[in-house]
């Protein structure tokens, strides 16, 4: 209880770095609308949901897709409410499928959203969820991303953290007996594993790892990454020329120069596959990944280093990644706000959430063990204290997706230290100015 206790303290204190400054959360979707559509009261704990009604949820996160599916048969055995869910992720862009879907005239009861800037463009459709039983449970902080002008307009499902997951066995047998934290280190361990016939990384193409995970290293190392980002999207501030991306590249070319040959075709779930299967000793993840690894070895020994860009000590990355956001303009929103509050109140939602989802729960009343979330979710809480913020989010759609590109070029060898920084700075650039 104590550690669990200490877990929650750390994140908080974690998220608060990520809030800092953050007037711009609150502001910046003000800016885009007044307000959002009130929900009304949370239905009595007693009150079964409306019979023969289905509701839609469009979500992005692929590795729960199976599981999910199974989660919304529980709802529809318990209550007779249909839930179809629809998953899009991985290589798929889901901010532009979700606009499509919408602009179809489809509107699904419940999307995943990341908050900050990016809840700004559906303000429109956000429905307070403050009456929400669940609200009083959550931990503080974590309400930051989908807050505006006091209201909370998304729950937060989980809190993740990404670094570099490594394979233990590889390490030893390449001789590593302490855990790199330090780029010199990493460097090292990297020729160690060289040296035993290791490959060191397993990486991915994928436009959201390289150009939301990776870059945020940069943003997150920032001395006040809200600020700075801030001032790039104003114009008054470079990404060229940065002291904190100059370092930042060295580490991107440790993992790029080190990883497999094929890296340029790996997608999100090859990566996966073949880091479980043993074909290389780190992939930059995070514990979202669990349930796939164990698909296919479930004894695997993994730890979770931090991501160094200098001689320094490296963080692991903490954030609220999925926000559920209950669309007013759906056919059935307080059916949907009726299946949020089952999923996350429910024995039978609890159990998804940790032990089938393996997410680390955003509500402190969820009990969490080390058997349920895995072993990288537990390395994420142990360094949660030392944790960076994720700032992805506080950009305008389609940033993350320019800087991606400009990470695959570079990946793939098109492009040059100097041009990736200058398609950096435009990324942001081309769509601020739009």
């Amino acid at each position: 209880m104590k550690k669990r206790f200490a877990f929650l303290i750390a994140i908080v204190c974690v998220l608060i770095i990520g809030g800092c400054g953050n007037g711009g959360n609150n502001n910046s979707a003000a800016e885009g609308t007044n307000s959002g559509t009130s929900g009304t009261a949370a239905p009595a704990a007693s009150e079964a949901p409306k019979k023969d009604v289905t509701i839609k949820v469009f979500q992005f996160k692929v590795e729960i897709a199976e599981q999910i599916n199974a989660l919304a048969e529980e709802y529809q055995k318990e209550t007779g409410v249909k839930v179809e869910v629809e998953t899009h992720g991985g290589g798929e862009d889901y901010g532009a499928l979700l606009k499509a879907e919408i602009a179809s005239g489809s509107e699904p009861e419940i999307f995943n959203n990341g908050g900050f800037a990016a809840l700004v463009p559906y303000m429109d459709r956000a429905t307070d969820l403050s009456d929400q039983p669940w609200v009083s449970s959550l931990i503080e902080t974590s309400k930051i991303p989908t807050t505006v002008d006091g209201k909370l307009y998304g729950l937060p499902m989980n809190v993740e953290g990404y670094g570099l997951i490594y394979n233990k066995d590889l390490f030893t047998k390449a001789g590593i007996t302490e855990e790199p934290k330090t780029l010199p280190q990493l460097k090292e361990a990297v020729d160690k594993l060289k040296a035993a016939g290791i490959t060191p990384f397993e990486a991915t193409n994928e436009w959201w790892s390289l150009g939301i995970h990776l870059v945020n290293v940069a943003m997150a190392n920032q001395p006040d990454p809200a600020a700075y980002i801030e001032d790039l999207k104003a114009g008054k501030q470079t990404i060229k020329g940065n002291e904190v991306f100059k370092q930042w590249l060295d580490l991107v070319d440790v993992i790029f120069n080190n990883a497999q040959d094929n890296k340029v075709t790996t997608d999100y779930a090859t990566q996966v596959a073949d880091f479980a299967s043993g074909k290389a000793a780190m992939m930059l993840q995070g514990n979202w990944t669990q349930g796939d690894i164990d698909k296919i070895d479930p004894a695997l020994k993994l730890g979770l280093l931090p991501l160094p860009i200098n001689d320094k000590e490296g963080h692991i990355y903490v954030g609220v990644p999925n926000n559920w956001i209950v669309n007013s303009k759906s056919a059935h929103p307080e059916e949907a706000k009726a299946f949020l509050n089952w999923m996350v109140t429910s024995e039978t939602g609890k159990k998804y959430l940790t032990k089938d989802f393996k997410f680390i729960p955003a509500l402190s009343d969820i009990p969490t063990t080390a058997e349920d979330i895995g072993q990288v979710a537990v390395a994420v809480q142990d360094q949660s204290k030392t944790a960076l913020s994720w700032n992805w989010d506080r950009f305008p759609d389609g940033v993350t997706q320019g800087f991606g590109a400009a990470m695959q070029e570079y990946m793939g060898g098109q492009i040059n230290r100097d041009q990736l920084l200058d398609k950096l700075d435009k990324a942001v650039q081309d769509i601020v100015k739009q």
